[in-house]
């Protein structure tokens, strides 16, 4: 039965090529508009590490003065150079990082290749293994690298394929800033989507090309980019000195269950209260632990523009639904005399119910497979746009199915009113505009 149907949907759009045509793309207009933006919602919004999201958390203490703090506002985002080492020493959760963004400059050997300047993570050792970062060379170094201030490096695929040609640069040198290191192991492509542990660098930013350990950084007076919040007098000394009144440190710890989470909660008051009577703090106590999706909507990552971008658009489909209806039910009128003979013969009130249904789907899929196409359009020219999040504008095989099955959708619910405004008249009315 459903092939009848299908056989009177085509012969009823071979009849009417141009009212057909008109309804396609409305359709596909608004699918292509709606899947468009919600295509960029879906890549910016999603969860950046599945399956551990709940086990990664933000560190927050508030070291800073008392000048213009008011009770209950939340605490500096970072952490100073002081706290952040101090935490990592006492090694409480099961896994911790202390880390900082960078700009370096890159003195390849091969004199074919002028030094340039790339951006570097300045961290400790456990970062790999907690943001699962993953390896095609060698492998991360370990706590006593950190220890020693080894000159030793991570590198990105990109520069491993810049700088060596691609090939296995375990164990080889490689000069930053006039520092020898040693490449000890090679990246895969991995640009973590939003950019989640360290928001300074740009919510959507590229992954780094050198990774370096923190102790290393700071023997070598490197600097760093990215957020600094400064308080109090440093004199001559560097914000970046240990004892400095300056939170630019991002720090983040792996917790295994909601109890490890709530003793090391604990643990950050107990601390906080230490240094305030040591005469380090003098703020209350005001700690915060947020997991990653709570960071991320603590921090309002997702632009706004986006999802504002996104119910414009299915306003804009909602629009195109309706023009979609009012064009079937005027198409429905103009068939009466051969819904009139069909119902005079026996066909039911399910039948033509059904026959209209179906019309309605092959609209659907044909405005979806225009609108997969106007989307794919609508992303190419967002990533041509100067924003950040721009290069991310990917339809991936999810939105891709969610794009047919919402066209269907769409175009089925279009058709209901037709259909059943079909199905309801009686047959004696139809025979009469015979």
């Amino acid at each position: 039965m459903f092939a009848y149907h299908l056989d009177l949907a085509l012969r009823s759009f071979k009849r009417s090529r141009a009212l057909t045509a008109l309804m396609v793309l409305a359709i596909a207009l608004g699918i292509g508009a709606c899947m468009t933006t919600l295509t960029v919602y879906h890549v910016l919004s999603g969860n950046p590490i599945p399956g551990k999201s709940d086990r990664l958390f933000d560190v927050e203490l508030d070291a800073a003065d008392k000048v213009n703090w008011q009770p209950g506002q939340e605490p500096t985002f970072q952490l100073t150079r002081f706290d952040a080492e101090a935490l990592l020493r006492a090694g409480r959760a099961k896994r911790q990082v202390m880390m900082s963004g960078s700009n370096v400059a890159v003195q390849p050997d091969d004199a074919g290749i002028k030094p340039f300047y790339t951006r570097a993570r300045m961290t400790s050792a456990d970062f790999f293994a907690m943001f699962e970062a993953p390896f095609i060379y060698g492998s991360a170094w370990n706590a006593g690298d950190d220890a020693a201030k080894a000159r030793v490096v991570v590198i990105s695929k990109s520069l491993n394929d810049k700088v060596f040609g691609g090939a296995d640069s375990v164990g080889r040198d490689i000069t930053i800033r006039r520092a020898t290191m040693r490449v000890v192991g090679v990246l895969a492509d991995w640009r973590p989507v939003p950019h989640y542990f360290d928001l300074t660098a740009g919510n959507y930013a590229k992954g780094e090309d050198v990774y370096m350990p923190f102790s290393t950084a700071m023997d070598l007076k490197f600097g760093n980019s990215g957020n600094m919040d400064c308080w109090g007098d440093t004199g001559a000394a560097s914000p970046r000195d240990l004892n400095a009144p300056c939170s630019w440190v991002q720090y983040w710890v792996e917790l295994a269950s909601p109890a490890e989470a709530t003793a090391f909660r604990d643990y950050l008051v107990q601390y906080s209260d230490e240094q305030r009577r040591a005469g380090r703090f003098v703020r209350p106590t005001n700690v915060r632990l947020r997991n990653v999706m709570d960071w991320l909507v603590y921090r309002q990552v997702l632009p706004s523009d986006v999802t504002l971008q996104v119910w414009l658009a299915f306003g804009f489909l909602v629009v195109c639904l309706v023009n979609t209806m009012g064009l079937l039910l005027a198409k429905c009128l103009r068939r009466s005399g051969d819904i009139g003979v069909r119902r005079a013969l026996g066909a039911p009130r399910g039948q033509i119910f059904l026959q209209f249904v179906v019309e309605a789907g092959v609209l659907g899929a044909a405005g979806g497979l225009l609108g997969l196409l106007l989307a794919w359009i609508g992303l190419w020219l967002v990533r041509l746009s100067p924003a950040e999040y721009a290069p991310l504008a990917q339809m991936d095989w999810a939105m891709l199915g969610v794009t047919i099955v919402l066209a269907l959708a769409a175009s089925l619910l279009a058709g209901l009113l037709p259909a059943w405004n079909a199905a309801r008249v009686p047959p004696a009315r139809h025979l009469k505009t015979l």
